[in-house]
């Protein structure tokens, strides 16, 4: 005993000689811990929800805060980033949410708040924190293509001054991951999408080109889990500011700081997101899925490709779905026939550069028991590849972009087509009263070739009417649209322009368009469009987007994929993906915002984020 008394004794002694070491000794719930705390609330939380890295909270300290705001002090010649924060968010993270830090530097936070506790209050406390990161860690995809992570360089060519403020959420698509994408396919029954699993990344710049947010999709997926795995699209930012998507299996809803609101399983009888997850009026969701079981009218059971509409209500329930091969003509073959068989959406194949299908083909490919995500007529195959949806609110009706149809197409709850923009050639005599009439400025009629599938603006470049090829988006502008006239935003992506495959394919150019349609009368006027100056180097044959924004009254364009291209003699890549952000003042012939990225491989959709509906 007395052996262990001189012990303890000395034991103490020792610990008495270090400087600064509190030290806590257990009760109940387990040792003390002190957190270091630099200001006069609590410590900083990094990565709170262990999916956005470059986020942070301030605790509360069990103070009730108010009037706060937060502004993440630039690097040198950087951005600043400044908001505020309502209470409710306060009381949601449990201290003031910190968005925007740089990866791998030593960053400095300016806060303002009032603090109370039990009736007494300090208002308007101003303090400055600092906040080291990590840099920005993003599983590779393991292309070639792909330099950097998420992207190699990015080249900021110009911002004007009332864009400079923006912060742009981009959503890329580096291609497969080796030896780790693309290993299931579905079976009893057969077809479906299921082994469209590639790579995916969604990160956020500034209009310096630094990195300031990005979400860490590895911690949110399980590659080893068919169901809880697959390449990240549809992204919108919800009226709340929160974040909806989908990948593979599941829909799901996310704000800036990483915070899950919900995370779901498709309802059963569906398969296979993708491309578009919109919030409508109500609170709502369309998602762009697929059957996972449908009869064929041959007696065959399959599951079907890009052609089903769902409405899933808050709480996950099917509200309603539409059928697309029910409702237009999965036969319909004309831009199927004509698509180049090399960048058919993400499966990009060069050995297949150039090529088209045959009538032929298209015939045996049916009396087969080929299904799945392949270019082809017929339920069970994509043969619509519809990639965005939208609602309008003045009739209840939703807005289609079908890539292998080159047509946007209205379609009301009734599941009946109420028009359809897009060339005339090949639509069956049920559709021929819902298909828009081109006209001009002045309300004259435009003619077109080849029962409308060459306007007069295929060959000129200075201007003129032209449809939309092998589209990307078609998002109605609420602002500017009302229950007569709705305007239309579209990225026109070129490819099987005029339902033809050009001599060289560097004939070939993409375009960002806007439309006006008189619903009454059937008649579509093209009122604005940018893309054919640039040529083939703005080219994207596959991926972006154009979509209004109305707190600057911008046009955003993503062109994704520019500069793919392709030797068509040789079967090989000889251009690689330089995704390109421009954004217009509206009616603008140039951009206000050109930013261009390199070394990501190829892009999918891009857009502005606002932190006022994220943290006000």
């Amino acid at each position: 005993m007395k052996f262990k008394k001189i012990i303890s004794i000395s034991l103490l002694a020792s610990m008495a000689l270090l400087p600064n070491v509190a030290f806590g000794i257990g009760g109940m719930s387990g040792a003390k811990v002190d957190y270091q705390v630099q200001g006069q609330i609590g410590a900083i939380k990094l990565n709170p929800y262990g999916l956005s890295p470059l986020s942070a909270v301030i605790m509360d300290g069990g103070y009730k805060l108010s009037d706060v705001s937060v502004t993440i002090v630039p690097k040198p010649n950087g951005q600043t980033i400044s908001y505020k924060v309502s209470p409710s968010k306060i009381k949601t993270y449990g201290g003031i949410p910190v968005f925007g830090l740089y990866p791998s530097y030593f960053n400095t936070v300016k806060v303002s708040y009032t603090k109370s506790a039990f009736g007494k209050s300090e208002k308007i406390i101003d303090e400055v924190y600092k906040i080291a990161t990590s840099g920005v860690n993003i599983e590779p995809s393991g292309s070639l293509m792909q330099r950097g992570v998420p992207f190699e360089k990015v080249e900021v060519i110009k911002v004007g001054k009332e864009f400079e403020d923006r912060l742009y959420l981009v959503n890329n698509t580096p291609g497969k991951y080796s030896a780790k994408s693309s290993q299931a396919i579905w079976n009893n029954p057969s077809g479906g999408a299921l082994e469209w699993d590639e790579a995916s990344n969604v990160f956020i710049v500034d209009t310096k080109g630094e990195i300031r947010w990005y979400l860490d999709n590895d911690k949110l997926m399980d590659k080893n889990n068919i169901y809880n795995r697959g390449i990240m699209m549809g992204f919108r930012q919800n009226l709340d500011g929160a974040l909806s998507f989908g990948f593979g299996q599941r829909y799901v809803k996310y704000d800036l700081m990483g915070r899950e609101i919900f995370n779901r399983l498709l309802p059963s009888s569906y398969i296979d997101f993708s491309h578009s997850m919109s919030q409508m009026p109500n609170g709502n969701y369309l998602l762009r899925v697929a059957l996972a079981n449908v009869k064929r009218p041959d007696g065959k059971n399959v599951r079907s490709v890009r052609d089903v509409i769902v409405e899933v209500d808050k709480n996950g329930n099917v509200v309603d779905e539409w059928r697309l091969f029910e409702i237009l003509d999965p036969y319909r073959a004309n831009i199927i026939k004509v698509l180049d068989q090399g960048a058919v959406c993400l499966n990009v194949d060069v050995s297949k550069a150039g090529k088209t299908l045959s009538n032929e083909e298209l015939a045996k490919m049916d009396t087969s028991e080929i299904f799945g995500d392949i270019a082809g007529t017929g339920v069970g195959r994509n043969w619509a590849h519809v990639n965005s949806v939208d609602y309008d609110p003045s009739d209840d009706s939703i807005i289609i972009s079908s890539r292998h149809q080159s047509a946007i197409i209205k379609i009301g709850r009734d599941k009946k087509v109420k028009w359809i923009l897009g060339a005339h050639k090949g639509w069956g005599e049920k559709y021929k009263k819902a298909l828009l009439q081109p006209i001009d400025k002045n309300g004259k009629n435009i003619i077109c070739e080849d029962d409308y599938s060459k306007c007069p603006g295929y060959k000129n470049k200075e201007g003129g009417f032209d449809f939309t090829w092998t589209q990307h988006t078609a998002f109605r502008i609420d602002e500017k649209s009302n229950k007569r006239y709705i305007y239309i935003t579209a990225f026109d992506n070129g490819d099987a322009r005029a339902i033809t495959q050009p001599a060289f394919a560097s004939m070939k150019y993409s375009r960002a368009v806007v439309y006006k349609i008189d619903q009454k009368n059937k008649t579509v006027e093209q009122v604005w469009e940018y893309g054919k100056q640039r040529g083939n180097e703005w080219f994207s044959p596959i991926t972006s987007l154009t979509e209004y924004h109305k707190d600057k009254n911008s046009i955003m364009v993503y062109s994704a994929s520019a500069g793919m291209s392709f030797d068509l003699s040789k079967g090989v890549a000889i251009g690689e993906p330089k995704p390109e952000i421009d954004e217009f003042k509206w009616g603008a012939k140039e951009p206000s915002v050109q930013i261009r990225f390199s070394g990501a491989s190829t892009g999918y959709q891009a857009m502005p984020i606002d932190l006022e509906k994220a943290f006000k």
